[in-house]
């Protein structure tokens, strides 16, 4: 079987926070052998360019409209301010976070999730720059300072940026086989913290 990852696209977003997961993701089904456990594709509210920070131009794969199902959403972090301040962006990433198997989060992506109402209740880590804007701006979640990723089952939160690389391989051991993530791991010769 192989799962669709979504992986959320906007102005301003943190390069290393979505591409290194796209990295992850990619890598392992090349890895794999056989069938592909992964296919990414990037999506954003339009199918119209987004400037990363530092003003990268990335081109999503799907919109809003046209993405279909998607199995695993990650929401990666970046300068968030705008994406907060739009409903229609909330609403999408709660009735995806129905339909989805998991929803993660690479650093400031938990502020989005918070705002979506995924966290409450719920223990939860960014980057370290945010936890206190995290844990003033949505009591309910239990912000949780030391650690590089959390597990809540159907959502998953990670610090800042390389540690969306670890959560990544995470998420392979977990949906596809921990040999997996390790060969993953040792393809893009990257130390994993797990």
């Amino acid at each position: 079987m192989t799962r669709i990852v979504g992986i959320y696209v906007f102005d301003n977003v943190e390069v290393l926070d979505f591409a290194g997961p796209y990295e992850v993701f990619t890598c392992a089904s090349r890895v794999a052998g056989g069938v592909a456990p992964f296919a990414v594709r990037t999506i954003a509210a339009t199918r119209a360019p987004v400037r990363a920070r530092a003003g990268l131009e990335v081109h999503p794969e799907a919109s809003f409209a046209d993405i279909g199902p998607v199995d695993v959403l990650i929401v990666p972090g970046g300068v968030v301010t705008a994406e907060l301040a739009r409903p229609e962006v909330m609403d999408w990433m709660a009735n995806m976070a129905r339909e989805c198997e998991l929803v993660a989060s690479v650093c400031t992506g938990a502020l989005l999730l918070a705002e979506a109402g995924l966290l409450d209740g719920l223990e939860a880590t960014t980057h370290w720059e945010d936890l206190e804007a995290l844990r003033a701006g949505w009591p309910q979640v239990q912000v949780r300072p030391d650690r590089r990723w959390i597990d809540n089952g159907r959502i998953v939160t990670s610090a800042g940026i390389s540690a969306g690389i670890d959560m990544s391989l995470h998420l392979v051991a977990r949906l596809a086989s921990r040999p997996l993530a390790e060969r993953t791991a040792r393809q893009m010769d990257y130390d994993w913290r797990n």
